[in-house]
Parts: structure tokens; C-alpha cells; sequence
């Protein structure tokens, strides 16, 4: 009896490795056409992190790309404020 199950979780868990090293390799494409894409009157802003970490987002053109590195946050400032 627990030969068997033994057998039957070998063989479920073998059939789980390869689906789990497909989503892996499949995830690497998706991630590289995860950039933010800007539209009409849009425009991409992007910001590197001290610690190397890089980050993407849209805004508007009028409006400016704003980062702040001791709190890793972005966002999108102000016409009138700017970065406030």
C-alpha cells in the first residue's frame, strides 16, 4: 500500500517539473514586452533605482516624471506643483 502511493506521488510530482520550468521560460518573453507603451500625448518616464532596480510608467507630456529614491516611489507630477 504506501509502495504504491509512493509510486503515484513520484510520478505526479515528475509530471509537475516540466510544466513548472515551461511557465518559467514562457514568463521571460512576457516580461520583456511588460514596458509601459506611451499613447497620444503620452510619454514613457523611466527611473533607475540606486540599488539598480528600474522602473517605467506613463504620463502625460505636459506633466513630469517624478521619482523619489529613499522611498523607491514614482509618480506623475503636477503642471503647476511639479514634483510636490
Amino acid at each position: 500500500m504506501f509502495r504504491s502511493v509512493a509510486v503515484a506521488l513520484a510520478v505526479g510530482m515528475l509530471a509537475l517539473v516540466p510544466m513548472s520550468v515551461s511557465a518559467q521560460q514562457s514568463a521571460k518573453p512576457a516580461k520583456a514586452s511588460a514596458l509601459p507603451k506611451a499613447g497620444p500625448g503620452e510619454k514613457v518616464c523611466r527611473h533607475k533605482f540606486p540599488d539598480g532596480t528600474p522602473q517605467a510608467w506613463v504620463c502625460k507630456k505636459e506633466e513630469p516624471c517624478c521619482a523619489w529614491d529613499e522611498i523607491k516611489y514614482v509618480k506623475c507630477g503636477s503642471v503647476t506643483f511639479k514634483c510636490l
